[in-house]
């Protein structure tokens, strides 16, 4: 097996136009805390506030940010593990009720379609199944019969790279990480989905086996026409893997746009730190922007205003007496951020539009 990225397989479309296979429009989840005698409310965590975007059918979308700024509530409610406090969602055209509405796209029916890998191989598993049986499982729980939804399992297994007469009756804590995890990705499968989400897919395996699950991912993705959300730390992996980029900063989305602008290009202040943090020992691609600086404020009460001016080097007055809206820097590239506005009150706005 090839245990180093293959630049080959790259995506090669690399974020043109395309038609929205799920759109969102403010989706918002607040966690409450509660204290007290009686479990009042004392707080609220804002994980994700106001995101919107689209994903296109066929591309891999990427997002990137530091722990805390929602990355994986917003895979889980794109799952729909968790119910929206706000917002919309609309599945290739169809609205996706929330639990207990009725019309629109059902839960189960959306959720055939659009299936996730979740980061801890082993928690993701029953460890009493063996793995066969659990790719199996949801094919059977949508109707297909016990031999073909086992025969599918076996189909799937060798699709991920493990024969299936050597593993299919093997339990979960007799693969290593590499192993678990393509059994994972092979169950995500297992009912044919249109979307799939992958929330931090690699960042517990060692190098070489990251490299052959990237891989096979894109692989798989050309085998079976698929749409990828890819979540991820690693921003090498995801500039490798992604056609657009999606930058979130403190529950909200603070630039998104093709994978060469974020990387060549990048406009918010918080996307070129987070470059400026990748450890490299090419010259030039070291950047001369400073790393970022203290720690993210607390979700509970986010600063006024533009969320990351607390950090940010060009902070000014109007960043915190207005929070920025989504400017337009061309070739679908778009940053929230003063500098970006022109007529924002900024000293600097204006000089990062198109």
């Amino acid at each position: 097996m090839n245990t180093t990225i293959d630049p080959a397989k790259a995506p090669q479309d690399r974020g043109g136009p395309g038609t929205p296979l799920l759109a969102l429009s403010g989706l918002r989840k607040h966690f409450p805390i509660r204290g007290g005698v009686f479990g009042r409310t004392v707080a609220t965590v804002r994980a994700v506030d106001d995101v919107s975007f689209a994903v296109r059918k066929g591309e891999t979308l990427g997002i990137v940010g530091e722990s805390g700024c929602g990355k994986s509530t917003t895979a889980r409610l794109l799952m729909r593990l968790l119910d929206l406090d706000a917002g919309s969602m609309v599945f290739d055209g169809e609205g996706v009720g929330q639990s207990g509405q009725t019309g629109g796209l059902g839960l189960k029916e959306y959720r055939r379609q659009v299936q996730m890998v979740f980061q801890d191989s082993y928690a993701s598993l029953n460890q009493r199944l063996p793995i066969e049986d659990s790719i199996a499982f949801a094919p059977r729980v949508h109707g297909l019969a016990g031999a073909e939804a086992r025969a599918r399992a076996r189909e799937l297994l060798e699709a991920v790279g493990l024969a299936p007469a050597q593993f299919a009756r093997r339990y979960p804590h007799e693969l290593s990480g590499g192993q678990r995890q393509r059994v994972n990705i092979a169950r995500a499968l297992a009912l044919r989905p249109r979307l799939v989400l992958l929330d931090e897919p690699v960042s517990a395996l060692d190098k070489s086996v990251e490299a052959q699950v990237l891989n096979l991912l894109v692989d798989l993705k050309d085998k079976y026409g698929l749409t990828y959300v890819f979540i991820s730390h690693d921003l090498n992996v995801v500039q490798f893997i992604s056609d657009r980029v999606l930058v979130m900063y403190l529950g909200e989305v603070v630039e998104i746009g093709p994978v060469d602008a974020i990387y060549e290009r990048p406009a918010h202040p918080y996307t070129r730190a987070l470059l400026a943090s990748r450890p490299s020992m090419d010259p030039a691609r070291r950047r001369t922007e400073p790393p970022l600086f203290g720690d993210p404020p607390n979700p509970i009460n986010p600063p006024s205003g533009c969320r990351f001016r607390t950090r940010c080097p060009h902070a000014e007055p109007v960043c915190a007496e207005r929070a920025p809206v989504a400017s337009d820097l061309g070739g679908g590239h778009e940053a929230r951020c003063h500098m970006a506005e022109p007529g924002s009150g900024h000293s600097q706005a204006g000089r990062l539009a198109a």
